[in-house]
């Protein structure tokens, strides 16, 4: 015949078998979530990245246009302030020579 002690041991052998098995299938299916949240993560990155490639070479060319446009405006403005520097130093000198 069986023990009380032993019939005791054996319930709780089970019931604790019973519990591992549970949380083993437990762990199984929350790493299984946990694989695909990682590979839709892991699609939104290469995504965010695709989009930003697609973004970067338009405004680097509109940052290139704009610096040459900068670039030329300034020449531009140079040159008109040059002439008009120019213009008031040949009226100075005019105006010297007529005196």
């Amino acid at each position: 015949m069986i023990d009380p002690v032993q019939l005791v041991l054996l319930l709780v052998i089970l019931v604790l078998t019973i519990l591992l098995v549970i949380l083993g299938v437990q762990v199984f299916l929350i790493l299984k979530e946990l694989r695909n949240t990682i590979s839709k993560t892991n699609r939104v990155l290469d995504n965010a990245s695709n989009i930003t490639e697609n973004i970067e070479a338009p405004l680097s060319a509109l940052s290139s246009l704009a610096l040459g446009v900068k670039a030329s405006s300034f020449i531009t403005v140079a040159k008109f302030i040059k002439s008009l520097l120019g213009s008031k130093h040949k009226e100075d000198e005019e105006r010297r020579h007529r005196e």
